[in-house]
């Protein structure tokens, strides 16, 4: 399995840098999210990792070898991206939007064999929607169109996923659904995700990005403080345990929000 590492990583647009000296370790195998208000630079350094941005400084390191150089089409075998770019006029059926997944193991204009397809099955399969893979891409809910874009990352096999805000347009049960699917896979995994307690849900470790710097990186627990939460995100937060997960979750309330009398 692949370890990833953001080492010292920066990244300018328009005469401004977004995402100032990032650094941070993905394990082998682990989920690690980006959380952070908008504007933050989380898309920004998830781009680097998937080749769409060079960083003006630092790099990117699975297993010690840098990302930032070297062709293409090896990156995309080992790093699948699921985005929040994906608009698209053409009318695909959900088996052929699935099946490009398989292009960076294909060469030249070879067009997918049995084992290809067997693997774009399965990874229908594995997000509940194999019963679409006829249906034109553009007859989709947002959300059901969410679960084909997971279905073709995994088709393409990563060893490293990056996902930038996969649950959007889910109904509830499809974003735990899909979180838990993380956490099955045994793929390393680096998350953005804007709901926290989605985040200290799924990942084993929170990276917290305010103005493009990182700010904290720890465990959910470690990390989602009241003190963090309120300087960060400019909200009050209240850590509760989950009372069957154990887990750590928030409870919201804007800063000046009394606390209710005792009945």
């Amino acid at each position: 399995m692949t370890g990833l590492s953001l080492d010292g990583l920066t990244v300018a647009a328009g005469g401004r840098e977004i995402v100032r000296e990032l650094s941070l370790d993905v394990a082998s195998g682990s989920v690690v999210g980006l959380v952070g208000p908008n504007g933050s630079g989380k898309s920004t350094a998830l781009r680097c990792v998937y080749r769409t941005l060079r960083p003006l400084r630092g790099t990117v390191l699975l297993d010690g070898e840098d990302l930032t150089t070297g062709p293409l089409r090896q990156s995309a075998r080992r790093v699948a991206a699921m985005t929040q770019d994906h608009a698209s006029d053409l009318d695909f059926t959900v088996a052929e939007l699935v099946a490009l997944g398989r292009t960076p193991h294909l060469a030249g204009h070879r067009c997918p064999g049995p084992d290809d397809l067997r693997i774009c099955r399965e990874a229908m399969d594995r997000v509940g929607v194999t019963h679409l893979a006829d249906r034109g891409v553009l007859t989709l809910s947002g959300g059901e169109r969410q679960r084909v874009l997971a279905a073709r990352a995994l088709a393409q096999t990563p060893e490293v996923l990056v996902l930038d805000e996969p649950t959007n347009h889910l109904d509830i049960s499809y974003q735990l659904g899909l979180l838990a699917l993380l956490r099955e896979l045994g793929t390393t995994v680096l998350v953005v995700l804007h709901d926290l307690n989605l985040a200290a849900s799924v990942c084993d470790r929170i990276g917290v990005l305010s103005d493009g710097r990182l700010v904290a990186a720890g465990t959910p627990a470690e990390v989602l403080t009241p003190a963090l939460v309120a300087d960060v995100f400019g909200v009050r937060a209240d850590v509760v345990t989950h009372p069957v997960t154990g887990g750590t979750r928030l409870l919201y309330a804007l800063p000046d929000t009394p606390a209710r009398p005792d009945p």
